[in-house]
């Protein structure tokens, strides 16, 4: 039932942008502007509100709790499991906005600090940490801790709707859960169709710049077969060979880049650029947290962390149902510390030498950093590798790890999707993740074709405000869990420790 009404659900919008490709967009921006513009004090306040809530729980009573039976081991290293934490939550994301972010904010940046100012590119570090660090992986911590511990807990189903059971009870095998479960599958389609559409147009962007291959769509649509055939392969090998492997080459060739930019780069400015970043950014994470500018007439808030917000929310159900799959085995402590860390520290260190090398080169190069960045930003890398010693293979590079993490989100999500869409099952069979890999790339292409790939990405996004408010509520249903184990726990403890007394006492 949730594969047929999720499918007929995503056909339907897919062929409104088809049809009606403007409109969809018109309708969608709409919705989601009045969302952000009502509503977006309560998008700050639940990230905010998540991130302190798994944070709680890692140095709780509950942060030796196992996910899985007691006697469980991690089924994954530590290294496989940040390698595939990372490609799977944002990895072609820092890619493609490491340069692009900050520089943007650098000429445009919030409201009451002046453009193109010392101050402003520090500003422009200090919310692209923000935007990037530890909040949206505060949101994929609450999601993933919550499935992992009803699954390999309590041996629930692998549905977001099976997390629901301490307050829905019986309920959630019934239409409330149905929905949720329909709700988070759409969403993750969404998102997945627009950001394969979007990746194949950086794809094609790198490949024009180096190698003046033409931006047709001849061309659009063979690089979305060839990327297709590639995930397929990897999503249908299962996550010890595909994803694992490919997460790991992931890791490896952005270490690769990273490393080599931070030579060639000015390096010292760079470590200047992130100790100095780290320390404003801690500095002001609550007062960022909280920030709206209700005195002014500033769009920015809403354009740029707003948007975000929603994103990452948006996101979770796919982000989150993946991270719990490849994390049996591990405490709440280490799971909570493991998720809000390593891929933060990261995406720091990444930006931090990405975008602190483009805005160096703007600031004290004259180097044309901005001008690419307001003409095209999915070509603001490229241009900013080129000015570096042997830039041309930098750009090489970049543009293979563009590729690999587009294929291990594409089929950490085809993997996901046949999850949700199969009653939880742990390794769904090849022939759903198959269906939902074609359909995925299908979408990609018509909307390419249609122009309606905005519109489908920003409603993919509106649907971020009910998921806010089912997973606040998952939190609670989680803490309602976690509770009662505790009341056990200790209710069998005194209860061993009566029938001790009681033996020493024959004794």
């Amino acid at each position: 039932m949730t594969l047929t009404l999720s499918l007929t659900v995503v056909i339907l919008f897919v062929l409104w942008g088809i049809l009606a490709p403007s409109q969809l967009t018109d309708t969608a921006t709409n919705v989601l502007s009045f969302t952000t513009s009502n509503f977006g004090w309560f998008y700050l306040l639940v990230t905010f509100f998540f991130l302190v809530f798994g944070i709680y729980l890692a140095f709780s009573k509950y942060g030796n709790i196992r996910l899985g039976d007691d006697e469980d081991e991690p089924e994954y290293s530590t290294l496989s499991w940040f390698a595939m934490l990372f490609s799977a939550g944002m990895g072609i994301g820092l890619v493609f906005w490491g340069v692009a972010e900050p520089v943007s904010h650098y000429f445009s940046p919030p409201v009451g600090v002046e453009a193109e100012t010392p101050e402003a590119a520090r500003t422009a570090m200090r919310y692209v940490f923000f935007h990037w660090g530890l909040h949206p992986w505060g949101i994929y911590a609450v999601i993933a801790l919550t499935l992992a511990y009803f699954q390999f807990r309590k041996g629930a189903k692998g549905l977001i709707s099976s997390a629901f059971a301490p307050l829905l009870g019986d309920r959630v095998n019934g239409p409330i859960g149905k929905a949720i479960d329909i709700l988070a599958v759409i969403a993750t389609a969404f998102g997945v169709a627009t950001s394969l559409g979007l990746g194949t147009l950086q794809i094609t962007g790198g490949l024009s710049h180096l190698f003046h291959v033409p931006g047709t769509t001849t061309v659009q649509i063979t690089v979305i077969v060839i990327i297709t055939v590639m995930y397929l392969f990897s999503a249908t090998s299962g996550l010890d060979k595909g994803i694992k492997l490919l997460s790991n080459a992931n890791l490896l060739l952005a270490s690769v880049l990273l490393l080599l930019t931070l030579l060639l780069g000015p390096t010292a400015f760079l470590f200047d650029n992130f100790t100095n970043t780290l320390g404003s950014y801690l500095q002001n994470l609550v007062s960022m947290s909280m920030r709206l500018t209700p005195f002014t007439e500033s769009n920015w808030i809403a354009n740029w962390t707003l948007f975000y917000w929603a994103w990452w929310i948006a996101w979770a159900p796919f982000v989150g149902t993946f991270i719990a799959r490849i994390s049996r085995g591990r405490t709440i402590k280490e799971f909570v510390i493991g998720v809000l860390l390593a891929p933060t520290l990261l995406s720091f260190i990444w930006f931090s030498v990405f975008g602190g090398t483009a805005l160096h080169l703007e600031i004290y190069e004259g180097a044309p950093i901005g001008e690419a960045v307001k003409n095209d930003v999915s070509l603001a890398l490229f241009t900013t590798l080129e000015q570096l010693p042997l830039g041309y293979m930098l750009s090489v590079a970049a543009t293979v790890l563009i590729i690999i993490f587009f294929i291990t989100s594409a089929d950490s999500a085809t993997f996901v999707l046949g999850m949700l869409s199969s009653d939880g099952r742990m390794n769904p069979s090849n022939p759903i993740k198959i269906i939902w890999g074609i359909l995925q790339s299908s979408i990609a292409v018509v909307l390419l074709l249609s122009g309606g790939l905005q519109g489908l990405q920003t409603a993919s996004i509106v649907a971020a405000l009910p998921f806010a408010v089912i997973l606040t509520l998952l939190c609670f249903s989680l803490l309602r869990a976690l509770s009662e184990e505790d009341r056990q726990l200790r209710k069998k403890r005194r209860e061993n420790e009566r029938k001790l007394k009681r033996l020493l006492d024959q004794m």
